[in-house]
C-alpha cells in the first residue's frame, strides 16, 4: 500500500541523512517528520504521507502511537498471526495470515 499523492509544500533542502528531520520507515518508503507533517519523496518532489484513520488520533501514520489503533497503515499496527510479535511494518513471517501486514497473501 502506498500513500495518496498529495504534494507537500516546496522545500529549501533535500530530505535525507543529516537534514535535521527525523526519518521513519513507513511501509514501503521513508517519511521525514517535521512541523506535524510526514513527507516522502516521490518523483523528484515530496508528498504528504497518510494520516491515522482511527477516531481518536490526528497524527501521521508514521508517528501514531495510539494505544488501541485500528488504522491499517500505521507503523505500530500489531501483526495478528500466531507466529509473530512484531509490528505489521516490520513483519517478515513467511506464512503470515495477518490482514494488515503488507506482505500478506
Amino acid at each position: 500500500m502506498t500513500a495518496t499523492h498529495a504534494e507537500a509544500e516546496s522545500h529549501a533542502h533535500t530530505h535525507g541523512p543529516g537534514c535535521g528531520h527525523d526519518a521513519v520507515v513507513h511501509l514501503d518508503h521513508v517519511d521525514y517528520l517535521h512541523d506535524g507533517h510526514a513527507h516522502r519523496e516521490h518523483d523528484g518532489h515530496y508528498d504528504e504521507c497518510s494520516s491515522c484513520q482511527c477516531a481518536d488520533c490526528s497524527d501521521t501514520c508514521a508517528a501514531c502511537d495510539c494505544a488501541e489503533c485500528s488504522c491499517p497503515t500505521c507503523n505500530h499496527q500489531a501483526c495478528s498471526c500466531a507466529n509473530c510479535s512484531d509490528s505489521c511494518a516490520n513483519c517478515v513471517c513467511a506464512d503470515c495470515s495477518c490482514a494488515t501486514c503488507q506482505h500478506a497473501a
